[in-house]
């Protein structure tokens, strides 16, 4: 079960280096929450499901709103339950929306009851922990931050951002695409199709009516860029002092090789984003009719999970024959837009992205120490030693910024309990008080620290 956020790292990292402490200190939080719960059990409390007897598309979708309250427990209390109103709350009200507009593509237009295909309840929890600057996708439910208020609003607000993360579930029941490298990439790749989708019906845009932005709605107006992502234009979406600069490409000639974001997942899905809207205003009108169900059959017909992008380019011209015919104009549409994002004819279709795999060997001294009686508790290991899913959110706190910029919040003290946390290979020694931990960085150091020997 892979959690897919739609806040990239790289976004994260750079607002917690940034020099306006208060955006770079929930940057920080934020990405240390997501390092513990990429690799981690999630913290789960009891769960109300609602499971229809006989689900049917006249049924319609079945939604549960959820209230975190700014707890970093899922999935809080049940606040509005499907066939109840509004009940006032913006965050709450757009999330049961924008399931719903979700649910209607799928099923409206290509006749898939819900994520599963078979009626699954739609889930979401709002006002998740404090200020918290992403949502995600878990696996089961939605998840969805208040933001920090300078940089991101809430991330209900955006209907391609809610459309995003449930397709999420979709290529999760269908295709299962690897998240990494190329494969992952597709998976990130689909999720922004459908997104823009959902929006885009539900505004009745043409495809060269609509905007091709993922998330315009969720930066604030201090910030210098329009919106997370472009797929009509790849890196473009931001050039912000303390968010970067947009690192998408729009061709296989500038294809990101690297070893952050599982092989840069957010950021090669620019390749494939720029080929679907090159097809969608090739044939014109609007996109989630032609394009949307070549796409639609690929995601859910005979695709290995592991698929790259030349594989996925031909499947989808292989779609687009069967359904309008090997001379139709739609085909001509869809290999065209693989030939001009470099893909096919020899263009760099297999590409690998550099993968860099965890260091066993790097040794670490985690310590809590401080409170009123002044124990000390500690242990060394090597990130070998851990299980896989702990290992890996280990080298994402040690190599991202989140765990030092946490640690000048407050100062310590010897009366304050703090976790200490050493390695030496890359470097990192610092004290972070037990206070500005996420709950779930906690839940991390406290089961290495009972590790048995």
């Amino acid at each position: 079960m892979t959690r897919c956020s739609i806040v990239p790292p790289h976004v994260l990292a750079a607002l917690a280096r940034s020099a306006e402490a208060e955006p770079a200190l929930v940057a920080a939080r934020t990405l240390a929450i997501d390092a513990s719960l990429r690799h981690a059990g999630r913290l789960v409390g009891p769960r109300p499901s609602v499971i229809p007897t006989q689900p049917s598309l006249e049924q319609g979708p079945q939604r549960t709103i959820h209230d975190a309250g700014g707890s970093e427990v899922l999935p809080g209390a049940v606040v509005r339950s499907e066939g109840e109103p509004p009940v006032g709350d913006p965050a709450v009200d757009e999330a049961h929306d924008g399931l719903g507009l979700t649910w209607e593509l799928w099923a409206r237009e290509y006749g898939r009851d819900s994520l599963d295909g078979a009626g699954m309840p739609l889930v979401a929890t709002v006002h998740y922990a404090d200020r918290y600057d992403n949502a995600f996708w878990d696996g089961s439910q939605m998840v969805f931050g208040d933001g920090d208020g300078e940089i991101f609003t809430r991330f209900t607000a955006s209907l391609d951002v809610i459309g995003h993360e449930l397709a999420h579930g979709v290529t999760e029941h269908t295709a299962a695409l690897v998240y990494r490298g190329q494969s992952g990439a597709l998976n990130e790749h689909v999720s922004d199709v459908f997104g823009v989708l959902v929006k885009q019906r539900h505004l009745g845009q043409a495809a060269d009516e609509a905007d091709w932005l993922i998330g315009a709605e969720l930066l604030t107006a201090s910030v210098q860029g329009q919106a997370l992502r472009s797929m009509a234009a790849p890196g473009t979406a931001y050039d912000d002092p303390r968010m970067g600069k947009d690192p998408q490409p729009a061709h296989m000639d500038d294809f990101v090789r690297t070893s952050d974001d599982n092989g840069g997942v957010h950021i090669n899905s620019g390749i494939p984003n720029k080929a679907f809207h090159l097809v969608a205003t090739a044939i014109g009108g609007p996109a989630w009719q032609a394009p949307g169900l070549i796409w639609c059959d690929v995601l859910t017909g005979e695709i290995s999970a592991d698929c790259d992008f030349a594989t996925f380019a031909a499947l989808t011209v292989s779609a687009a024959q069967a359904r309008f015919g090997d001379d139709s104009m739609q085909a001509q549409a869809v290999a065209d837009a693989w030939q001009q994002v470099g893909v096919t004819a020899g263009a760099g279709g297999s590409v690998p992205a550099d993968e860099t795999p965890v260091d066993d060997g790097a040794l670490l001294r985690l310590s809590r120490s401080g409170g009123v009686a002044g124990l000390t508790r500690s242990r060394e290991l090597s990130l070998g030693e851990l299980p896989e899913r702990d290992a890996l959110a280990f080298r994402s706190l040690i190599e991202g910024p989140q765990l030092p910029r946490l640690a000048v919040e407050e100062s310590s003290r010897p009366d304050v309990l703090c976790y200490g946390l050493r390695c030496e290979r890359p470097a990192l020694d610092v004290q972070v008080t037990e206070s500005v931990l996420p709950r779930a960085t906690r839940d991390l150091f406290e089961r290495t620290l009972r590790r048995e020997a």
